[in-house]
């Protein structure tokens, strides 16, 4: 039940069409209340636990119900957002486009997302290619804030 629970972030990755989305959307209300209370470095910190707890749970979610990676799992989704959200303003409008970038990343699943999600294995290649698709939008909101100036 605890794995489950961690794995699918309480229940959201379970709700019907585009989990990742859902579950991306439940981890932001998290991300908030972290960083408000405590700063973005505590909201990194728990991007990282969420990644190591999540390769756990994400690898024994799979395994138990025999799908190497069941779309409902999204915990790597909740630990890629943050890393992306401790970088960037807390402003509605940051991290709205934070949120559209990094979910465009991880739907299309540019090189080398596509790669790591096809060739690593197990808890630690679910949650890989979700961190793969953060730095890519790390990068493009970078980007964005050097040349637009946003």
């Amino acid at each position: 039940m605890l794995v489950k629970c961690i794995a699918t972030w309480f229940g959201s990755g379970l709700l019907p069409k585009a989990p990742g989305t859902w579950g991306t959307l439940a981890a932001i209300p998290f991300a908030f209340v972290i960083t408000a209370l405590f700063g973005p470095s505590i909201l990194l910190l728990a991007s990282i636990l969420a990644f190591v707890i999540g390769i756990w749970a994400a690898g024994a979610h799979a395994k138990a119900i025999g799908n190497p990676d069941p779309s409902e799992v999204v915990i790597d989704e909740v630990a890629a957002i943050w890393l992306v959200l401790t970088f960037v303003p807390v402003t509605f409008v940051g991290w709205f486009i934070a949120f559209v970038v990094f979910r465009f990343f991880d739907v299309v699943k540019p090189w080398p997302v596509s790669l790591a999600d096809a060739k690593l294995k197990g808890g630690f290649g679910i949650m890989a290619d979700d961190i793969i698709a953060a730095l890519y939008t790390l990068l493009i909101l970078w980007l964005m804030q050097f040349y637009l100036g946003t």
